[in-house]
């Protein structure tokens, strides 16, 4: 796993890296030199995706994390901390659907959608931005926590209310902590992307209806989650020294009316 080592010596932390995108972040931090930690609800899968790292020559810890469970995000960082190294790379992946029209929608699937794309989203970028203030990484300049939010942050997507709602948090969220913590030394981003097929996605783009979406966007495709690669690195290491609070969208076009 040798590639650009603009990372070397950086401990990251990847939150939702069972699977999809958190997984495939977790790789591309690992191949820049990071030593990876990915954190899950799944432990299994992200053992095996910690493992496949770690035998392509990465270096990767799985954890076990529930962001909805606030109660365990702090035990986790302060873990990482004393057993690897502070954490100069927060990438805030975990996340859930939220699918259901607004006449249908429970409490409860309205709740879930906040607990862990907004919630945890916020609770997790706290305790990195302790972290980083505390072990001088921000004092450094080298603090780097990137929010994953989605086009669903500034565009309605039919169906996802609450999921909109969530991103749309995680959006603002990202400007609000970018400003606060601009003077401390982290830069706060996010990256908005398209859809990319993923296990939360993969069953409706399998569909008729999922296919009729796909022939509706300007390229009639899904993107790649390679897609990404570039602006992720950017904002996790040195070239994000002059940008915070700033959204990336990354969408094929996907947006566009």
């Amino acid at each position: 796993m040798v590639a650009d080592q603009t990372l070397q010596g950086k401990v990251a932390l990847v939150t939702g890296a069972s699977g999809g995108l958190g997984a495939h972040f977790a790789r591309v931090l690992a191949r820049a030199g990071a030593e990876v930690v990915l954190a899950a609800r799944r432990s299994d899968r992200v053992e095996a995706e910690a493992r496949a790292i770690t035998e392509a020559g990465g270096r990767a810890h799985a954890r076990a994390l529930d962001v909805a469970k606030v109660g365990e995000i702090g035990p986790l960082f302060d873990a990482v901390a004393a057993e690897i190294g502070p954490v100069s790379i927060l990438i805030n992946n975990a996340g859930v659907g939220g699918e259901g029209r607004a006449l249908d929608l429970t409490p409860e699937a309205w709740d879930q959608a906040f607990d862990v794309n907004a919630r945890g989203v916020f609770f997790c970028a706290q305790a990195a931005a302790r972290q980083m203030i505390d072990s001088g990484v921000a004092e450094r300049g080298e603090g780097r926590i990137v929010n994953i939010a989605s086009i669903a942050s500034h565009t309605v997507l039919p169906g996802l209310p609450a999921y909109c709602a969530s991103k749309a948090a995680v959006a603002m969220l990202t400007k609000s902590l970018g400003r606060e913590w601009a003077r401390h030394g982290i830069a706060v981003n996010a990256l908005c992307p398209g859809y990319v097929e993923t296990d939360i996605n993969g069953a409706w783009f399998a569909t008729e209806a999922g296919q009729r979406q796909i022939k509706g966007f300007p390229r009639r495709r899904l993107m790649e989650a390679d897609d990404l690669d570039a602006a992720l690195l950017m904002l996790s290491g040195p070239a994000a020294r002059a940008i915070t609070g700033t959204l990336i969208t990354i969408d094929d076009g996907q947006s566009l009316p």
